[in-house]
């Protein structure tokens, strides 16, 4: 998909706001929303999207919508830094297919990182798809951060 287009009310992320797709939530305020990827690059790799901007790459977002996200994503590095004791965060937002986007709502990705460990993104996540109940409980100890 190219940098132009319409937003998909039937995205992902958007069906995850209306409640249709479960999501395990780390944070939640009045203009966004912020929980763990499915898909994981490494432990605790969160997004954080609007809940109110229409916007499908940062080319289209709101100023109030984009700065709304990053203050979430600072508190939510911050909670991950905690609970995890990274030895970095990796923070990446892609725009278009071209350079990575594979979901077409603006999203932030917060990912913790290892020494020795993997580095970089594949679109299938390090280890595939991340069990429910282990993101379940991940959430849970993160949020105590919150």
């Amino acid at each position: 998909m190219s940098l132009d287009g319409a937003y998909d009310e039937g995205n992902p992320f958007a069906l995850i706001l209306a409640g249709k797709i479960p999501s395990a939530k780390l944070y939640e305020d009045e203009h966004t929303y912020a929980f763990l990827d499915i898909m994981p690059q490494s432990k605790g790799h969160s997004l954080v999207i609007s809940k109110w901007s229409k916007a499908r790459n940062l080319l289209e977002m709101e100023d109030d919508a984009l700065a709304q996200v990053m203050a979430t994503a600072k508190k939510v590095a911050i909670a991950l830094r905690q609970a995890l004791n990274p030895d970095g965060i990796h923070i990446a937002q892609f725009n278009g297919s071209a350079a990575g986007q594979t979901v077409f709502h603006l999203h932030v990705h917060i990912v913790p990182r290892w020494e020795g460990g993997p580095v970089g993104f594949s679109t299938h996540g390090q280890g595939g798809m991340a069990d429910a109940e282990e993101l379940r409980a991940l959430a849970e100890s993160v949020r105590a951060f919150l």
